[in-house]
């Protein structure tokens, strides 16, 4: 995989219905219709750099594969198409 920077990736979750919940790290809820699902990931403030290993724990906690997780962070994958994935994998009902 290649290496992100964390802003990228920050961008790409609000673009994708993803809301803020600052803790001591910062918490990343996703959103569907108003509701706050089970969906989520965590970035450390100390993170400015997504190596292979922090990329293959976020690709995983967004429910994604390598190619979408790209897609994703480069933001071809719309908030649409996110949310069609989550629900063709069961992960979401609407």
């Amino acid at each position: 995989m290649a290496n992100y920077k964390t802003s990228e990736f920050k961008n790409a979750l609000e673009k994708k219905g993803f809301k803020l919940d600052q803790t001591h790290h910062e918490m990343y809820w996703y959103f569907l219709d108003g509701k706050k699902t089970t969906i989520k990931t965590r970035i450390s403030h100390s993170e400015k750099n997504y190596d292979d290993y922090l990329l293959n724990e976020r690709k995983k906690q967004l429910h994604l594969s390598k190619s979408d997780f790209i897609l994703f962070v480069k933001c071809p994958l719309t908030a649409e198409q996110y949310r069609q994935k989550l629900i063709d994998i069961k992960r979401i009902q609407i």
